[in-house]
C-alpha cells in the first residue's frame, strides 16, 4: 500500500490548507439533514438550502417517516427557497422512499452496508446522480469517497491533472488515487476546492493572488 503522497494534489490541499484553514464542512444536524441536503444543494447554493431546511424544521417535518408521508405537492412550498421545488420534492421524496422502505429511516441500518452497495443504491434511485451519492457517503455516512463537482473538474484541469475527456468516475478515481483513504482529508480538501473555485477558478479565471499560481495552469480552460 502506497505510504508516500507527495504529489501535486497534496501539494495543493497543503497550501490551500494554508490560505484558507479548515472548512468545517458539511453543515447539518446529524446524518439525515445532510442527506436532505444533499439533494436540496444541487444547482443552488447553500445559504437557499439553509432556508429550506430552516422550514421543514419550522413545520416539524425533518424526519425521514414526515417526510415520506408528505405528497409531493405539499412538500414543494417547504423547500421552495432551494429552487426546483417540483423537481427536488420528487427527488427528495425518491431518496426518502428508499431510505423508509429498505432502512426503516434508520441511519445504523444503512450504516450496515458495504461503501460499493451504499452508492450502487444510491446511484440507483432517481434523481441521485454521482455527485449527490458522494456528498452523503462522505458526509452523512462519514466514509472515504471523493466528491466531484464542477470546481473539481475546473480546477484539475486547468492544471492539467486530468485530461478535457475525463468523465465524473475518471476525475474521482484520479483524486483517490493520489490521496490517502481518509475522509477528514476528503471532506476539507473538497471543501477548500469549493472555496478556491468560488473566490478564484471562475470560468473567467482570477489567477493573480490565487493560492495555487505558483504551480503550472492554464487560463485557456
Amino acid at each position: 500500500m502506497r505510504t508516500d503522497y507527495d504529489n501535486k494534489l497534496m501539494s495543493f490541499y497543503k497550501v490551500l490548507l494554508e490560505r484558507f484553514g479548515p472548512q468545517d464542512w458539511w453543515p447539518g444536524d446529524g446524518p439525515f439533514e445532510v442527506m436532505v441536503g444533499a439533494v436540496l444543494t444541487q444547482n443552488t447554493n447553500w445559504a437557499n438550502v439553509e432556508k429550506a431546511i430552516k422550514n421543514l424544521k419550522d413545520a416539524d417535518m425533518l424526519c425521514p417517516e414526515k417526510i415520506d408521508r408528505l405528497s409531493q405537492q405539499e412538500l414543494a412550498p417547504l423547500i421552495r427557497p432551494a429552487g426546483y421545488s417540483n423537481i427536488k420534492s420528487r427527488r427528495l421524496k425518491n431518496l426518502v422512499r428508499w431510505f423508509c422502505r429498505d432502512y426503516d429511516g434508520s441511519v445504523d441500518e444503512l450504516a450496515g452496508l458495504a461503501t460499493d452497495r451504499l452508492r450502487e443504491e444510491l446511484l440507483s434511485i432517481n434523481g441521485v446522480g454521482p455527485e449527490t451519492a458522494d456528498s452523503i457517503i462522505l458526509y452523512a455516512l462519514e466514509r472515504p469517497t471523493f466528491v466531484v463537482d464542477t470546481y473539481t473538474y475546473r480546477i484539475l484541469l486547468r492544471h492539467s491533472c486530468i485530461d478535457p475527456e475525463s468523465d465524473y468516475e475518471q476525475t474521482k478515481e484520479y483524486c483517490q488515487m493520489n490521496l490517502p483513504d481518509d475522509v477528514v482529508l476528503y471532506n476539507e480538501l473538497h471543501a477548500l476546492i469549493v472555496r478556491l473555485g468560488k473566490n478564484y477558478c471562475r470560468p473567467k479565471p482570477r489567477c493573480s493572488g490565487c493560492p495555487l499560481e505558483r504551480f503550472e495552469h492554464s487560463i485557456e480552460l
